[in-house]
C-alpha cells in the first residue's frame, strides 16, 4: 500500500529545496554580474563538443563584459554590497546541497 501522505511531502520537499538551490544560484549570478564581475568561461577544446568559442570570440566577449563594468551606473559601495550577496545567495545554495546530502546519506545521522 502506498502511503499517499509520506508521497506528497517528500514531492513538495523536493520541489521546494530545488526551487531555493536553483533561485538562490541564479540571484547570486545575477549580483556577480551587476557588482562588475561578470564570470567569464574560458573556451576549452572538446572533441566532441557541439559549439566551440573561438579565442577571438573570447576576447570580444571578455571586451564586451570590461565596458559593460566601466559603464554600470552602481557605486562601488553598491558594487560590493552586490558582490557579498552574491557570495551570501551561492552560500545558501550550497548549503541546501548540503542539508540534502545530510538528510538523504543515513550514515551520516546516525542510522545504519
Amino acid at each position: 500500500m502506498i502511503d499517499w501522505i509520506a508521497f506528497l511531502i517528500v514531492l513538495f520537499s523536493a520541489l521546494l529545496g530545488a526551487g531555493i538551490v536553483v533561485s538562490a544560484f541564479s540571484l547570486g549570478i545575477r549580483l556577480i554580474t551587476i557588482s562588475g564581475r561578470t564570470p567569464i568561461v574560458t573556451p576549452a577544446e572538446f572533441t566532441d563538443a557541439i559549439t566551440v568559442v573561438t579565442p577571438a570570440e573570447a576576447r570580444a566577449a571578455e571586451k564586451k563584459a570590461a565596458k559593460a563594468a566601466r559603464k554600470s551606473p552602481l557605486t562601488e559601495a553598491q558594487k560590493r554590497a552586490a558582490l557579498v550577496g552574491a557570495w551570501a545567495c551561492f552560500g545558501v545554495s550550497g548549503i541546501a546541497v548540503l542539508v540534502g546530502v545530510y538528510l538523504i546519506v543515513p550514515a551520516l545521522h546516525g542510522v545504519v
